[in-house]
């Protein structure tokens, strides 16, 4: 896979982490740099294990989808950008008090944020892509925007949030497009 498709992988990935991070940099009060380090490192590390994950489970499946993985990882980036897509311009965002550096709180984001991550491990182990160099860089293009999307949030506040979001969708359904150019399709 082409470091550009990865690093753009790892853009609309980390999209979702990014607005989540400008939400608790909104709410965060006397912000300080190990706050925003701390949900960097939360967010860039769940979206670099999630891949892995994933990819340890589409591999046993590999040989199950052979023929129609290109397929298969075009639905799932696909429906991950519409998601994300759906969710910026359309869900209501709950107003609701919540401290986005309780460990419990931190924990539910990382994961809520990564699920998407799983499937593109899905995606990378039907394609036969090796895992180590794109979690790596997913988890650190993560960490930096959830890092600097704390100190948005806390000068910005919601401007940007959606519109991120979006960009994010977009991303990984051109991306799904792009694989199924690459196939032959």
């Amino acid at each position: 896979m082409e470091a550009i498709t990865v690093l753009l992988i790892a853009v609309g990935l980390a999209m979702d982490a990014f607005a989540v991070s400008v939400s608790s940099g909104i709410t965060i009060r006397n912000l300080r740099i190990d706050h925003a380090l701390k949900i960097g490192i939360f967010f860039g590390s769940f979206q670099a294990i999630m891949p892995v994950i994933g990819w340890f489970a589409g591999t046993g499946m590999r040989d199950l989808v052979y023929g129609i993985d290109h397929w298969i990882a075009f639905l799932l980036l696909s429906f991950i950008g519409c998601r994300m897509i759906y969710g910026a311009l359309w869900m209501d965002a709950e107003e609701r008090e919540f401290d986005p550096l309780n460990i419990y709180v931190l924990l539910f984001l990382s994961f809520a944020t990564s699920i998407d991550a799983l499937a593109v491990g899905v995606s990378f182990a039907f394609l036969n892509v090796s895992i180590l160099a794109p979690v790596l860089i997913i988890g650190l293009i993560t960490f930096t925007l959830s890092f600097f999307g704390v100190y948005v949030g806390d000068r910005l506040g919601h401007f940007f949030e959606k519109k991120m979001e979006v960009a994010g969708g977009i991303i990984l359904i051109l991306i799904g497009l792009k694989i199924l150019v690459e196939s032959g399709i």
